[in-house]
């Protein structure tokens, strides 16, 4: 939560971030309202809201950064379960980039003191020409929220006299001053790189994992459709068969007819007229089925062409299978004893159906041979087990190639292998 004191040492505000800018601004006292439910701001109704706290100096400059998601309802009003100690997080935060104070105590997903909230964290973006950092200190340099600037008192000297002061060594000092200038810079340098990297593996992973879940409602979506048409195609065979059921009955009446006809005799001569009429009838009855028949054979060869135009069809032009197969976008795995490897496209269904199968092929193994070799690696301990059921667990050596474990030679300690 954010208290609504000002401190007594600088100034507290929370900045809303749109994209690679500053949308909002407000003091911490304000923000503190709209969390207790006081105001509600309708044009965020029902949005996952990216803000930052952002702690200053009374002399105007940034001293710590909290990153933080809020969800906004259906009214405009901040979640009421929402409570993350953005605060406290701020004094606990690690050293960030220097913002023209000093390094800054930075708290984001990818740099948490408290992994417990990382999720309700995100990392800022640190691209050139799209950095969160640089958009926060304009926004801050143009003080719209006006913060009473208070200027640093200088240091007084005392005017202490000193016996004997040696004169220093200029060209030592200097030299020392220098060297540690250049060490501080250096690490600086290196926090923002290390902070960077840390960002764009996240970014990398929430990429991927939205790559793969509209993957899979792309394969679910097919799927569906392809077992709509399965089952319409089964009642389009089974009304078939009904129809070539009722046409080989009419078939049989039609010829039951014929030997009554025949056999009539005299009963024949009488009833002629009503006998061709009949037989005229269902003629056109037959032909009628017939016709229909045809019909029917036509559309399921339709359905059986769409069928197969749905199993083989190419991915959509602005799909996310369209722009694999352009390869636009790879797709990169990794997996222990193969390392990482590109999947080409016609592969990628193969590997989400079992990537563990896809691993142990790569390997040259069967996936139960590379599953126990896997089980070795990621634990490699003696799996012998005593009369009384229980494991060894003894510590072995870890065979780092799937091709080179034996099962029950190398996952047994020395004394259990004799």
């Amino acid at each position: 939560m954010v208290s609504a004191d000002q401190a007594t040492d600088g100034y507290a505000a929370v900045f809303f971030v749109d994209g690679s800018h500053v949308a909002r601004q407000m003091r911490a006292s304000e923000f503190g309202a709209f969390l207790d439910g006081y105001v509600g701001l309708s044009d965020l109704a029902e949005t996952d809201v990216k803000a930052v706290l952002v702690e200053l100096s009374g002399d105007l400059l940034v001293q710590s950064l909290v990153f933080f998601r809020i969800w906004f309802d259906e009214e405009g009003r901040a979640d009421s379960n929402w409570n993350v100690p953005i605060e406290e997080l701020a004094k606990r935060g690690a050293k960030g980039p220097d913002m023209g104070g000093g390094p800054i105590r930075l708290v984001c997903r990818s740099q948490c003191p408290e992994p417990r909230y990382a999720e309700e964290l995100w990392d800022p973006d640190m691209t050139p020409g799209n950095n969160h950092f640089q958009a926060i200190r304009k926004a801050v340099d143009s003080n719209s929220l006006k913060f009473r600037k208070i200027e640093p008192q200088p240091a007084q000297e005392e005017d202490i006299p000193v016996l004997n002061s040696a004169p220093a060594t200029s060209a030592e000092s200097q030299e020392d001053a220098d060297n540690a200038a250049d060490r501080a810079r250096l690490a600086q340098l290196i926090r923002e790189q290390r902070l960077r990297i840390k960002t764009l593996q996240s970014v990398h992973r929430d990429s991927l994992s939205e790559i793969q879940r509209e993957h899979r409602l792309e394969l679910q979506t097919l799927r569906s459709e392809f077992s709509d048409l399965e089952q319409k195609y089964e009642r389009q065979r089974l009304s078939n068969e009904q129809l070539k059921k009722r046409l080989s009955e009419r078939n049989e009446q039609y010829l039951t007819m014929q030997e009554q006809i025949a056999s009539g005799g005299e009963e024949k001569e009488r009833d002629d007229a009503n006998t061709d009429a009949e037989l005229v009838l269902l003629r056109e009855q037959l032909d009628r089925k017939h016709r229909e028949l045809e019909l029917r054979d036509e559309r399921i060869a339709a359905l059986e062409q769409e069928n197969h135009e749905l199993q083989h069809q190419e991915p959509a032009e602005n799909s996310i299978m369209g722009q694999l197969r352009k390869q636009a976008v790879f797709l990169v795995a990794y997996h222990p004893g193969v390392g990482h490897i590109t999947l080409p496209y016609d592969d990628i269904e193969t590997y989400f159906t079992n990537p563990v199968a896809y691993a142990a092929e790569r390997c040259g193994m069967n996936e139960p041979a590379y599953r126990q070799w896997l089980e070795h690696y990621e634990n490699p301990v003696c799996q012998h087990e005593g009369k009384d059921g229980k494991t060894c667990g003894e510590p072995i050596m870890r065979i780092s190639q799937p091709g080179e474990f034996r099962s029950g030679i190398d996952d047994r300690c020395e004394q259990h292998q004799s």
